[in-house]
């Protein structure tokens, strides 16, 4: 495989940040990754003992589609989110300060008051937590073959950013990420990845990226043309190493034990 793009997303349900290279530690996160989550009125999220929550509790795409609208980028030395609409600079909050997430919440309460439920307060993850979808997957792969074969389906494009993957890869035939999973795969620097199960594609898949417009129906077409609603595969993190844009990856010939929780 060859690492095309890489993409971190550090607030849940907002836009993708495409790096040039990511450092992955050993039994961690994709760096700067789901660091953050807005909830959507009282989550029941408590930092201090942190619990997986169902991403429903948090603004996100599959029920938020206005969020794509939003350019947002995170400025890790200053701590700083910064959110464009419209192609203006709409908020820049200090994401550490009272003041700060404020700002956010009355941002928020102006951009889409008819979706709130509550309050949308910023949450932070703790350094052993991210707002992942899931529990113990924290790199997702997105093969580039495979969303260009749904696209042949479908007789239209595709944005592979709708799966919101932090690796884009080519060089696996359409699919085959699939006959991944119990692998272990191979990258640079000593780096190795667990395959642990496929990705479940839901509703969020069928807003543009682009233009926030809710025009697609994937987990419906996925189902229809080959009778699962997956695209993409979660993998946990063996052994730490840096990836770079044009890495090749190399998949494990026998199986891996999971124990995947």
């Amino acid at each position: 495989m060859r690492i095309e793009t890489l993409y971190r997303y550090p607030v849940k349900g907002l836009s993708p940040e495409r790096l040039s290279q990511a450092s992955l530690p050993a039994g961690g996160y994709f760096p700067g990754d789901r660091l953050f989550a807005i909830e959507n009125g009282p989550s029941g999220f408590d930092p201090a003992e942190p619990v997986h929550q169902p991403k429903i509790k948090y603004l996100m795409l599959m029920r938020n589609e206005s969020l794509a609208r939003l350019r947002t980028r995170y400025d890790d030395a200053s701590g700083d989110l910064v959110i464009r609409h419209e192609g203006k600079e709409a908020l820049r909050a200090p994401m550490a300060t009272e003041e700060g997430h404020a700002a956010l919440a009355r941002f928020f309460e102006s951009f889409m008051p008819d979706e709130l439920r509550g309050e949308p307060k910023l949450l932070t993850a703790p350094s052993t937590y991210r707002f992942t979808d899931s529990r113990s997957g924290f790199v997702s792969i997105i093969n580039l073959a495979s969303v260009a074969d749904l696209e042949g389906r479908l007789g239209r494009p595709v944005d592979p950013l709708r799966f919101r993957g932090n690796l884009m890869v080519s060089g696996l035939s359409a699919w085959g990420e699939n006959d991944l999973v119990g692998r272990d795969i191979d990258g640079p620097d000593g780096l190795k990845l667990q395959v642990i199960k496929r990705i479940e594609r839901c509703a969020a898949t069928n807003v543009d990226p682009d233009t926030g417009a809710r025009d697609m129906q994937i987990p419906k077409a996925l189902m229809k043309n080959y009778g699962h609603v997956d695209c993409g595969i979660y993998c946990r993190i063996i052994a730490g190493g840096t990836l770079r844009e044009g890495d090749a990856l190399m998949p494990s010939e026998a199986p891996a034990e999971l124990g995947i929780a």
